[in-house]
């Protein structure tokens, strides 16, 4: 047995990958899932399971029930979606567009050489602190952070010669669980915000949320969480995988004059790109600049739609001079294989994707997370905390709820219209409740297999480690889930004790 297979085979997180990994292979367990929603959602329907709602738009009370996929409708909902449940899967378009561009890059060898220099100037104690703050500050590209930053955090620590998986749970802690952190704010704080606004509405309550009610604690966590990140890496994760010795070895040739003077190119190139997009996105009438709701130029639909196509271009444009310089791409068919080559290594995630879409669907069909969120909330509503008890309890909560529904607008349009309201009676500003939220719903990402993402995460992890299952990841990423949920909700309790502003004319309490 190897020193690796010794260390991550002790204690609890020990037993927890092992019986892990004993589970069957994930599609398998997607169709198991989706085939037991089948059967629990009949079962739902017959015990007359619903949970009361409260609609955001009209304020009227009502009622969720549970939909049934036994029935006529649901048998012929089961059969008639399934390819738009496939091609509708919110992470297959951004997967399959940002990875073309990746694959030119990575294929050329431009993402290997240019680590290797990068590298060759980076500290070894500033390696890790520098993957999980870009995995961060990459959420404002909203799900591109998946797809970029998560492998090549593996590839700079096996570059390094450190354990590429610790690599990637650095990485995909800095994307997913600290979602809600970042330098500015993005589409998500207008999503969040408009949801609070309209669940504030409702309950007649004349006070509105800005874009910006977050921004000065989520500037703040960037730091807080990517201190937090590299030292759970580094004491914990990292340790406990071990000495890497699987098969993926980096080259550690140094770079020759040609490779030099191709990344000279393709930095110019780069460069060139990045003037031509500050040209499309700066100026006031700019050509991606668009009116919103409000009648304000910005670039909200740019951030939220066409961000995944100018980070193509950003991999595959200096890829291909890089290519060019040299002598990898000498006609356009080269330029197609390097394309190739990376859609061929994503067949795994494409079978896995068909059938974890099903899932994902069926369980939104059926109303089953809503009912599951709603009656949650509202017990917890009934048990009567105030000030920061409840506060810690609605973390603690929604950080449970989100192993069940992931989707972070989806869940706070459930929760809003009572928790909101209910929070802003007892003094708490809306600000602060919709952080509390955005810190559970962040924090517990990495370890819930319904996580969208999971499944393409552990495709990248099989990459360097062919027996990486649904148990590593989990038993790998849970040090991460619990830092970060002890130290930012810390962060949150300092900034309610000392009533701090969450952001511009944002209070902690009112």
């Amino acid at each position: 047995m190897s020193d690796s297979e010794k260390n991550t085979n002790k204690g609890l997180l020990g037993m927890v990958e092992r019986v892990g990994n004993k589970l069957p292979h994930p599609v398998v367990i997607f169709i198991i899932f989706a085939v037991g929603i089948i059967f629990i959602s009949e079962i739902s329907v017959r015990l007359g399971l619903n949970a009361p709602m409260i609609n955001a738009e009209t304020g009227e009370p009502g009622v969720v029930e549970t939909i049934s996929l036994m029935n006529k409708e649901g048998i012929a909902y089961i059969f008639n979606s399934a390819v738009s449940n496939f091609t509708g899967f919110a992470p297959l378009g951004t997967v399959l567009v940002a990875m073309l561009g990746v694959g030119v890059a990575e294929w050329t060898g431009l993402i290997s050489s240019a680590l290797k220099k990068l590298l060759s100037n980076v500290p070894t104690w500033l390696l890790t602190a520098m993957v999980v703050f870009a995995g961060i500050i990459s959420n404002i590209a909203s799900d591109a952070g998946y797809v970029v930053v998560v492998p090549l955090g593996a590839i700079m620590f096996a570059a390094a010669g450190r354990h590429p998986i610790a690599g990637l749970a650095a990485a995909f802690a800095g994307v997913s669980a600290g979602f809600s952190a970042n330098l500015i704010f993005g589409p998500t704080d207008a999503l969040l915000a408009g949801i609070t606004n309209d669940a504030l509405t409702s309950a007649n309550i004349d006070y509105s949320v800005e874009t910006t009610g977050n921004w000065y604690f989520i500037f703040v966590s960037t730091f807080v969480l990517t201190g937090v990140g590299a030292f759970v890496t580094d004491k914990f994760v990292e340790p406990r995988l071990g000495v890497y010795d699987g098969d993926y070895k980096p080259t550690q040739e140094p770079l020759s004059s040609q490779e030099n003077k191709g990344l000279i190119y393709a930095l110019i190139t780069l460069l060139a790109f990045l003037a031509v997009m500050a040209f499309l996105m700066v100026p006031q009438n700019a050509a991606l600049r668009a009116l919103d709701a409000n009648g304000d130029m910005t670039l909200s639909a740019f951030l939220s739609s066409g961000l995944l196509f100018m980070i193509f271009l950003l991999f595959a444009l200096p890829g291909l001079a890089y290519g060019i310089t040299i002598g990898k791409i000498k006609s356009s068919h080269d330029f197609v294989k390097g394309m190739s080559e990376s859609m061929s290594s994503m067949g795994g995630y494409l079978v896995l994707a068909f059938f974890a879409a099903q899932f994902i669907n069926y369980f939104a069909y059926t109303n089953l997370g809503s009912i599951i969120a709603s009656n949650g909330a509202n017990l917890l509503e009934n048990i009567g905390f105030v000030g920061l008890p409840l506060i810690l309890a609605f973390i603690l909560f929604t950080a449970f709820i989100n192993l069940f529904m992931g989707s972070a607008s989806a869940k706070w349009a459930i929760m809003a219209p009572i928790f909101a309201p209910m929070m802003f009676n007892l003094n708490i500003a809306p600000e602060m409740t919709l952080m509390a939220y955005r810190i559970a719903d962040s924090s517990t990402n990495v370890i819930s297999p319904l996580m969208s993402y999971f499944a393409m995460i552990l495709v990248f992890a099989q990459r360097y480690d062919k027996k990486s299952g649904l148990g590593t990841i989990i038993s790998t990423m849970i040090y991460y889930t619990i830092a970060f949920l002890i130290a930012w909700s810390m962060l949150l309790v300092i900034w309610y004790i000392f009533g701090l502003p969450l952001g511009p004319g944002a209070p902690a309490t009112l």
